[in-house]
């Protein structure tokens, strides 16, 4: 069902939004200042080309700790990206998703344009894993948060 659902996405305007995406992260290379938007513009645009099956999670979650794209700096890169970049990719999925929701047919694909402007608002400190390894991740988490809480 994920082959299809990826197929269908991908003719029908994952193409043109991952091209999007791939876009602004040659700019932002370009840039030089830009390379980290850049590696996670190339990231999620290769998402964005076949998003069904996967997941944007943060890498904290996954690891357990922080690191430099999870920090005071991930927010600091990510209120930057909003004002330049992010805003406008998210509107762009969102203009997307009205599109696809005018069919039923169309309505998944509306969803996964919603979660993929939400992933364009604040993308530093974000990566792509499958459905099950973030299911997997979000329970670690909680289970280290409710031995922290009891004391363990």
């Amino acid at each position: 069902m994920r082959a299809i659902g990826n197929f269908l996405w991908f003719v029908l305007g994952g193409l043109f939004m991952g091209l999007c995406w791939w876009a602004l992260g040659v700019l932002a290379f370009i840039t030089i200042v830009g390379i980290p938007w850049g590696k996670a513009c190339f990231v999620i645009g290769q998402f964005t080309f076949l998003p069904f099956g996967r997941e944007a999670i943060s890498r904290k979650d996954l690891n357990q700790a922080d690191d430099v794209g999870t920090g005071s700096w991930a927010m600091l890169g990510n209120v930057i990206w909003f004002l330049l970049a992010g805003i406008w990719l998210a509107i762009g999925h969102v203009f997307s998703a009205i599109f696809c929701a005018i069919t039923i047919i169309g309505i998944p694909f509306a969803i996964q344009h919603l979660k993929l402007a939400g992933v364009a608002l604040a993308p530093i400190g974000k990566t792509i894993v499958t459905k099950e390894l973030a299911e997997a991740a979000r329970r670690a988490d909680a289970e280290v948060k409710l031995s922290s809480i009891r004391g363990d």
